[in-house]
């Protein structure tokens, strides 16, 4: 009984041996960027939600709530980049996630309009989000 307790623990240590989550924010004004990168045995799966409330500069527009993830292929030590397909259109959003110690800024492709609509929009604009610790 000991050992097989002892098995099940040692299972449990060793595959959190190689996951890892981070986490990533940045509320800009009334606009919330939320990215998160999860490492498991090797594969990377980055997701990334926004949640846009209209500022002052974008009166009159809708409030909006987009979200894209998906398996992730690490280009280099610093760069992650998410290729999604839209079901039945040509379109493909590529996000490009550039990390830091401290934080992550974000790239979008012309087709990630097709996954966030209105003011909804991927890219941080060159501001970076805050890793959360």
């Amino acid at each position: 009984m000991k050992k097989s307790l002892f098995m099940a623990v040692a299972l449990l240590v060793s595959s959190n041996v190689f996951a890892a989550t981070d986490h990533y924010i940045l509320k800009d004004d009334s606009h919330v960027h939320h990215l998160k990168i999860t490492t498991i045995k090797g594969e990377t799966t980055v997701s990334t939600d926004v949640d846009f409330e209209p500022n002052a500069a974008e009166a009159g527009r809708e409030a909006c709530s987009a979200d894209v993830s998906g398996e992730a292929k690490v280009v280099a030590a610093n760069e992650i980049v998410l290729r999604k397909h839209l079901a039945g259109e040509a379109a493909v959003c590529e996000l490009k996630v550039h990390l830091s110690p401290t934080g992550a800024k974000i790239d979008q492709s012309e087709g990630c309009a097709n996954f966030a609509a209105g003011i909804c929009h991927f890219a941080s604009d060159g501001k970076e989000l805050v890793k959360v610790q």
